[in-house]
């Protein structure tokens, strides 16, 4: 394994400070929309990547945000229809062009209600964090709405966990077969976050959300192709204790085989309610995290993901140098 980022680096000038960093491996996407990705396209990004020394190795199809402001594949995962297939048959495209130019994975999420946050709160030394409160979140009042109106934004429809994994099933029996035949993995990333099982939110199951529903993905299609953008922040909010279970969730996956990408980010918390902080000062132990990764032979990039807010010029940037340097400490404190 080995540490990588993800983004999209417009200029020269980012490629060669990621260089300078460490950062020799990427998952990133052009700037054009999908409909015009051809392979002489991907191609371009791919060699001006390698000019400076960085592996453009991955790509992301399909966003955390509501689907309804997707225009490209936002209808995916809704109710059957024309714009479906069309969308459908899009990612099919997608997946043969980035096989004949070289990309190794791609990554998507599974949500129509796309990332869920509460108010942000305060960290050391008042770093502002990104936080999640179930409770706060109904405060709110959107999931005490009556049924039929809560869907005044979103128009699909409540959707249960029958419903969702019908889509789900539907989705994976047309594209996991292009995968499989053009050989390009593709890495699904939690519903960030889950709020239980059997639990749903304006009506929707986040089946996505929870280690059960992943376990069910990858044996619905059972294929080396099929497997999961693995979010260590992610599977640990989904958990009452996660210091203590997210290893064995790693375990699990990583020993069949099925982790394609990690994200590397940590809280404080757990279901329901958390904060994202640094990873030097969250409730998993991350070091232990890359020795399970180590233990069940993960061979692919460790990545940054989300960082607290900062103070003074180009914060996100600053955190995310902080996170490759410890990621940088970890892994040779691993490979010790």
């Amino acid at each position: 394994m080995y540490i990588g980022t993800q983004g999209n680096p417009n200029e020269e000038e980012d490629l060669i400070r990621l260089t300078q960093l460490g950062i020799n491996n990427i998952g990133a996407n052009p700037k054009e929309p999908m409909k015009e990705w051809t392979v002489d396209l991907l191609t371009s990004y791919i060699e001006r990547c390698a000019k400076v020394g960085v592996r453009m190795e991955m790509m992301h199809i399909i966003g955390s945000g509501n689907a309804l402001r997707n225009e490209e594949t936002g209808a995916i995962f809704l109710k059957p229809s024309d714009e479906r297939e069309r969308q459908l048959d899009l990612v099919c495209d997608v997946i043969r062009t980035a096989s004949q130019a070289g990309i190794r994975g791609l990554n998507y999420n599974i949500t129509i209600l796309g990332h869920l946050r509460t108010s942000r709160k305060t960290g050391r030394g008042g770093a502002s964090l990104s936080s999640f409160d179930y409770d706060e979140l109904l405060d709110k009042g959107t999931d005490r709405e009556p049924e039929e109106t809560r869907f005044s934004e979103f128009q699909d429809g409540p959707a249960d966990a029958d419903e969702m994994w019908e889509r789900i099933n539907y989705w994976l029996q047309r594209v996991v077969p292009v995968a499989e035949e053009y050989k390009v993995q593709l890495a699904c990333h939690p519903a960030d976050p889950g709020i239980g099982v059997g639990e749903t939110y304006r009506g929707v199951d986040r089946v996505m959300g929870m280690s059960e529903g992943f376990k069910k993905l990858i044996d619905l299609y059972d294929s080396p192709y099929n497997g999961i953008n693995f979010c260590v922040g992610c599977m640990s909010e989904q958990l009452e204790n996660p210091g203590e279970d997210v290893y064995d969730i790693i375990r699990y996956f990583g020993e069949r085989k099925k982790i394609f990408n990690i994200h590397y980010r940590n809280i404080k918390g757990g279901l329901r309610k958390f904060v994202e902080v640094f990873p030097d000062e969250g409730d998993v132990d991350m070091l232990k995290a890359l020795r399970t990764l180590k233990d069940v032979g993960y061979p692919y990039m460790i990545q940054p993901d989300h960082v607290p807010l900062i103070s003074g010029p180009e914060p996100h940037k600053v955190a995310i140098a902080y996170t490759f340097g410890y990621i940088h400490a970890m892994l040779q404190a691993v490979e010790a």
